[in-house]
């Protein structure tokens, strides 16, 4: 749909491009309150724009609803780019586009989120930002929660309520070797290699593992943790926690073909 020629009315293949000095200039006329030169400006500008929401071409949302809000996003830039920051138009102009876009998403989502919950989801991602500038790491929820008055689990909620949906196949971590999915970080009660587990006699499997393994094999499967919950409570890398299970479930499996 992104490639069609006319969105908004606009036929996109015939809109102008500025070169750096006519932005220049333009943008003098345009703090002056010259509305034609500010016209220019916008129009001048809308490939940038076009480029953008190209990026979310695979949310099957209207291009047109995206193309407006890109836009917005445009003159926002605008009102707020100053001349004497030393950066192009486009690099400052860009991340504006993204940001007003990516909150049209958030808020016309399918799954609703609350006003106050997307409220508070900012007001830690900000704390958050401010904490690891100041001391060089991430706070602790605890500590999160103290500052903003609030329970750990609605500081978690909140934060899993803004997040954009993800496919279990993607990558998490990769250290040149192997990688780490999203599949791999949660408990699904339908998980093969869970129900070939269960099936068997619990003292015979675990026999055949050393005691490392036979640690990561209970927590994971018979108690249900997150490979990043184990790699938490055992004190190693949750990539440590993805090799030993996967030798692990090798081993038995060789031990009872």
């Amino acid at each position: 749909m992104l490639n069609k020629v006319e969105i908004c009315g606009v036929n996109t293949s015939k809109l102008p491009l500025l070169n750096k000095e006519e932005k220049e200039r333009l943008f003098l006329k345009i703090k002056e309150g010259d509305e034609e030169a500010r016209n220019i400006f916008i129009n001048g500008n809308l490939r940038l724009v076009l480029s953008v929401i190209q990026r979310f071409n695979s949310r099957g949302e209207n291009p047109d609803d995206l193309f407006q809000v890109g836009c917005v996003g445009l003159i926002k830039a605008i009102d707020n780019f100053d001349l004497e920051q030393n950066v192009q138009f486009s690099t400052y102009a860009v991340p504006m586009i993204i940001g007003e876009v990516k909150r049209y998403l958030r808020d016309n989502n399918s799954i609703r989120v609350s006003r106050s919950v997307r409220d508070l989801a900012y007001k830690v991602i900000q704390f958050k930002e401010k904490y690891i500038k100041e001391k060089g790491k991430e706070p602790q929820i605890e500590e999160i929660a103290k500052e903003l008055g609030t329970s750990k689990e609605e500081i978690a909620f909140s934060l899993d309520a803004i997040q954009d949906p993800v496919s279990l196949q993607e990558p998490v971590y990769n250290d040149g070797a192997e990688s780490i999915y999203i599949m791999d970080q949660v408990k699904d009660s339908k998980n093969t290699d869970e129900n070939w587990a269960e099936k068997m006699t619990i003292d015979a499997a675990l026999k055949k593992l050393n005691e490392k393994e036979k640690l990561i094999v209970t927590k994971r499967f018979f108690d249900g943790r997150t490979q990043m919950e184990v790699a938490e409570e055992i004190g190693i890398s949750q990539a440590q926690v993805s090799r030993l299970e996967k030798s692990a479930m090798q081993h038995i499996k060789r031990a009872y073909k």
